[in-house]
Order: structure tokens, then C-alpha cells, then sequence
């Protein structure tokens, strides 16, 4: 019966974590490392609030909820595929109780004041300015990479609305947006705190950064030890096999 969730377009694919497996489409957007290593920078105690935004395939909060004790988990989307296909993952594994997906725009500032205060937000916004690059012929792939619907100002604004004092915001972003994620982050009352560099191999240049900041914080950074994630025969290291959970397998 379960399988009767999962549409001829569409993979199932396990997550190896607690036998938690995710929808997708089979041609379209599909999560990447950013996400994974986006959920496991965050750090979700016991009974937290959490809300994901730009929640795409909900890949961020199924991470979460697979690896964590956070009270309840909430993805927004606006594409309503992506949250038609969220919702089915989360009836496929049970966990109607802890996770749900909801069909909103994050813009709509009026609606985001109406939801509970979060303890922590984590978002994964789409990295490439609305006029930049090359924008991808799919639109709904189009709408995950480039600031088609929202900004970054509008991924902070609603975050900003969202949590509580002190509560914490996790983003993963580009390295040459990291002036304008600092001064709009800072613009909102958010205070970068901690920072750790990605990069796609030890001899290369980062090409992600992964960013906490806390609500209304007192100014104080610390940069975390970069991330690699391949070594140089093109192997995943055991930094990225640990995060995965491969380590535990062999």
C-alpha cells in the first residue's frame, strides 16, 4: 500500500537513517550534499520547534527528524508539487505526528506572524541572484538555484519573524555571497555567530559556507575547522562518509 504513494515519475530512496526514505522526482530537482550537510550543522536539542524553509523535497527536516529528538518539524515550500511530494514522504514513514509540510510563500510576512515561534530555522535559499548565470530551462529547478521568488533579504526578514529570542538560524550559502548574507543578517538583529567553509576538495577553493546566527545575539564569531568533501582521487573523505552515516555500515 505504501508503495502506492510513489508516483511513476518518481524514486523512492532511503536516507539510512532509521529506515526513513524520501520521494522524488526522477528528472527534476533532487537534494545535494548542501542539504545534508546543512542538517547535520544544525544543532537541535531535545523538544525544539523546527522550521525549514525553501523545503523543496522536505530532505532538511526528514535529516532532522531521522537524526534528532526535535519536538516537531515544519517544512514551507511554495511550489505545491514539492509539497504534495513532501506530504506523501512523510505518510510513507509514519511520522505525521513530528513532521508536516505546508504549501505557503515565505514572503507573506502577515502569514509567518501567525505561526509559532521557532527555536531554530534553517533554510537552504536558492544561491544565484534572480539575473545572474544561466537560469535552468525547468522552472521549478530554476526557482531552487536562482531568487526567482524570494531574495535573500526575504530569506532573513522571515526567518527573523519566525524564531525566538535567541533562537537560531542555520543557513548553507555561497562563499561570494557571504557581504551581503553578513550585512543583511546583521540589518535584521540575526548576529552571525559561527561559519564553517566547504570545500569540493582539499586543493580547491570553498565553494559553500555553512552559517548559524542567533536572534538578537551580542556580537562574537568563530569559524569552524572547513569541510571537505572529496578527497583528492575523487573519494568521499570520512568527514562526509561520517555525516552520511556510511561509517557505521562498512
Amino acid at each position: 500500500m505504501k508503495l502506492k504513494l510513489v508516483r511513476s515519475d518518481e524514486t523512492l530512496d532511503d536516507l539510512q537513517i532509521n529506515g526513513i526514505c524520501i520521494i522524488q522526482k526522477k528528472n527534476s530537482f533532487r537534494f545535494g550534499v548542501d542539504a545534508v550537510l546543512l542538517a547535520n550543522f544544525a544543532k537541535i536539542k531535545p523538544k525544539m520547534n523546527i522550521i525549514d524553509l525553501c523545503s523543496g523535497t522536505g530532505i532538511v527536516p526528514f535529516i532532522i527528524a531521522g537524526k534528532t529528538k526535535a519536538q516537531h518539524i515544519t517544512g514551507m515550500e511554495i511550489q505545491k508539487d514539492m509539497v504534495d511530494m513532501a506530504t506523501r514522504s512523510v505518510i510513507f514513514n509514519g511520522m505525521e505526528k513530528k513532521v508536516e509540510f505546508i504549501h505557503r510563500d515565505l514572503v507573506d510576512f502577515e502569514f509567518l506572524k501567525k505561526l509559532p515561534k521557532a527555536d531554530v530555522v534553517t533554510v537552504n535559499p536558492p544561491y544565484k541572484l534572480k539575473n545572474s548565470g544561466i537560469t535552468n530551462d525547468q522552472y521549478e529547478n530554476a526557482i531552487s538555484r536562482h531568487e526567482i521568488c524570494c531574495t535573500l533579504e526575504d530569506v532573513i526578514k522571515a526567518a527573523k519573524i519566525l524564531l525566538k529570542d535567541n533562537g537560531k538560524l542555520y543557513m548553507i550559502h555561497r562563499p561570494d555571497r557571504l557581504v551581503d548574507i553578513m550585512y543583511t543578517m546583521r540589518k535584521y538583529n540575526i548576529e552571525p555567530k559561527l561559519m564553517t567553509m566547504v570545500q569540493p576538495c582539499v586543493n580547491k577553493a570553498p565553494n559553500m559556507v555553512l552559517i548559524e546566527g542567533q536572534n538578537n545575539g551580542k556580537p562574537f564569531l568563530k569559524w569552524e575547522v572547513p569541510i571537505c568533501v572529496h578527497k583528492l582521487d575523487g573519494s568521499y573523505t570520512d568527514e562526509i562518509d561520517r555525516i552520511y552515516g556510511r561509517c557505521l555500515r562498512r
